[in-house]
């Protein structure tokens, strides 16, 4: 086949490509099957990859994700990517629409939208092709994640019309469809499972391979023009709502649901509908956006310190629902505590079926006074975690029966103690030998913020320890791949990788495996801040008390407990078999300097030549603090270019500002 030949087909093959990926994602009516659909794609791979000058950015070859990143390049927005004022009632947003109205006149349109749950992306696209897709950041900085975009397929590649220049903005999100799929997968897979498809999405964006993200199946909404125009002959949109209907034109899914409306009735009464569609939605929202619809209002209206005027976000109270609360399990966590988890029977809510719940632990039982039996209120706390409220004690008919905490360990027998420390609400299992704990710790141990063992989930974990093949966390070192391809679901390749897994784990660091031996009190910044300042494990073993209370952050009760852990001689024997397995047991980060001890700083707007996160690391490794939010406490507000809200507090309770010269001057 010539070169000739090859575009011709490359061309036809594209068009029929893009036809029906229209047709099976868009219309959800496929015209041909998912076998010849592949085969098409598959052709076109190779031919773009046997003639590479008819390559093209907008091929959709390019949606299943290129080479792994090492990291992610940062990018500073043209247009800063700002966030909205939060209102929690209708008697707010009534005095947002009194306030407004009476500047700009009583028939203001407003331009009212869902708000979508997910995560703030710019695209930026050049004569009509997608060049540039990154993520929001702190609203000047984010990450350029573009390849990462070109796998989503409601970004289009090209416009409908080659434009010089546009910049819009959208929500990156993960249909609830998309996300209980992935789940189910995970799950048979022994994976942790995603809390929720908000943060599955902003993990997805964020894989340095773009074939994961690929894999994730990521869908967004645009809903805003940040810059460009959006007609070949430079005429400028009046409204919000014309820009939409324009972005729409050009091949952009847009918010669905919005509404262009005037005065606080109908406002009210279309956020009141949103709200109530909320659960059949195939996406997750958390509120409605009310906007000033007229361009040259907003500009009338203007801007605060760190949100416009002209805009506000209604937020949802969480949903609530009625339920029967049918038993009650316990669960052993791997410190020995039990805790209670209510088995329900199943409701629909926040867009998922719900049918367990946490009761926390005894203390919150008993002061609800909640039996089994009763009808209870659930919710989801922040949208994720169920939980129960309360129960309807009205609706008893005597049959209800009142919960006690076991006083024999549920997983081992042995008996139970009422934990002295905090406020004793915590009933705790303290026999060492305990199946319970030592699964949760194994699963502890290999999760994402400690040794980062991928693929070593708690049925893996469960596997492995009914199988023989290991009885505590060491074991894990010794694993063959012929001591798991065997295993129920998992075969050759997932043994190797997760062999290959676990010897990667050995080069943690000391950072991580403090976090991962999973002492009680000692969390991944704990651990950190503890690996930095003493450097080995020798050194962890050897120190006292006050050793571990000069340790940034770490208070009398945890310090105490550290010199319990490595006192015990279970602790010793352990570590001392992870060395000789060629586990690391040095810290990866330098010890801290002391220049800056003492003094702590906040950082606003864009630094010259550091990223505010560089600028932080170099504050923290010479034993500086780093704030989010300026107080009297403050020992220096760090300023850079278009520095916000907090330059002006800072100038109003008389904190010094410096610039990064400044900075580097003290350093």
């Amino acid at each position: 086949m010539t070169s000739r030949e090859a575009l011709t087909r490359i061309l036809e093959l594209r068009e029929i490509i893009e036809h029906n990926s229209r047709l099976y994602y868009e219309c959800d009516a496929p015209e041909i099957s998912d076998y010849e659909y592949d085969a098409l794609f598959r052709e076109l791979g190779e031919l773009e990859a046997q003639f590479p000058e008819h390559d093209s950015p907008t091929s959709p070859t390019k949606r299943v994700g290129g080479k792994a990143l090492d990291k992610f390049e940062k990018f500073t927005h043209s247009v800063r990517m700002g966030s909205l004022t939060d209102v929690f009632s209708y008697d707010e947003l009534s005095d947002f629409i009194e306030k407004t109205n009476a500047v700009l006149g009583e028939d203001t349109e407003y331009s009212v939208e869902p708000k979508i749950d997910g995560l703030s992306v710019s695209l930026i696209y050049e004569n009509g092709i997608f060049v540039r897709g990154a993520t929001r950041g702190d609203g000047i900085t984010g990450e350029d994640v573009t390849e990462n975009l070109r796998t989503i397929k409601d970004i289009p590649l090209s416009l409908t019309e080659p434009l010089p220049y546009l910049n819009v903005r959208g929500e990156v999100y993960m249909s609830r469809k998309v996300f209980a799929e992935i789940n189910e997968v995970r799950e048979a897979e022994g994976l942790s499972l995603f809390a929720n498809p908000r943060n599955a999405a902003a993990g997805s964006l964020r894989q340095l391979d773009s074939k994961i993200a690929a894999s994730r199946r990521l869908s967004i909404f645009v809903f805003n023009l940040q810059e460009g125009s959006l007609y070949s002959d430079g005429r400028a949109c009046l409204t919000h709502s014309e820009s939409l209907d324009r972005l729409a034109e050009l091949g952009f899914v847009t918010l669905p649901d919005r509404k262009t409306l005037v005065g606080f009735d109908a406002i009210s009464e279309h956020v009141a509908a949103l709200g109530e569609a909320r659960p059949e939605l195939s996406f997750d929202m958390d509120g409605a956006v009310i906007k000033v619809n007229n361009l040259a209002d907003r500009a009338t209206v203007g801007e605060g310190t760190s949100t416009p005027k002209w805009a506000v976000a209604y937020k949802y109270p969480p949903e609530e629902k009625r339920t029967k609360l049918l038993s009650v399990d316990i669960q052993v966590g791997r410190t020995g505590v039990l805790t209670p988890t209510a088995n329900l029977a199943p409701v629909r809510l926040a867009g998922t079926t719900v049918s367990r719940a946490t009761l926390h632990n005894a203390n919150y039982i008993k002061e609800k006074d909640i039996r089994i039996g009763d009808t209870v209120v659930v919710r989801k706390a922040g949208e994720i975690i169920p939980e129960i409220l309360e129960s309807i004690k009205e609706l008893r008919d005597g049959s209800e029966v009142e919960f006690r905490m076991p006083e024999l360990c549920p997983s081992c027998g042995h008996p139970t103690v009422r934990d002295e420390c905090g406020d004793g609400a915590a009933i705790r299992c303290v026999y060492a030998g305990c199946p319970a704990q030592n699964a949760r710790g194994i699963v502890h141990f290999a999760s994402k913020g400690a040794m980062n063992i991928d693929g070593l989930g708690p049925q893996v974990v469960e596997l492995l320890l009914a199988g023989g093949k290991i009885h505590g966390i060491a074991d894990l070192y010794t694993l063959k791949v012929e001591d798991i391809e065997n295993l129920e679901r998992m075969g050759k390749k997932s043994a190797e990788n997760l062999v290959n897994a676990i010897e990667a784990s050995k080069s943690a660091g000391l950072e991580r495996l403090l976090f991962a031996l999973g002492v009680r009190g000692v969390g991944e910044v704990a651990a950190e801040s503890i690996a930095v300042k003493l450097q080995t494990l020798d050194n962890c073993f050897s120190a006292g008390i006050d050793d571990f209370l000069a340790v940034e952050d770490i208070g009398e009760i945890t310090a105490t407990a550290l010199v319990e852990f490595f006192a015990d001689e279970g602790t010793h024997d352990l570590c001392d078999r992870l060395a000789a397995l060629g586990v690391v047991t040095v810290a990866k980060s330098e010890p801290k300097l002391d220049t800056l001890a003492g003094l702590t700083f906040v950082l606003t707007g864009t630094l010259p030549t550091m990223s505010r996160d560089e600028a932080s690391a170099l504050i923290k490794k010479n034993g500086g603090k780093v704030s989010s939010s300026v107080s009297k406490k403050t020992s220096y507000v760090v300023a850079g270019e278009e520095a916000g809200s907090k330059l002006t507090k800072a100038n109003e309770l008389g904190v010094p500002v410096i610039d990064e010269a400044g900075l580097l001057k003290i350093l």
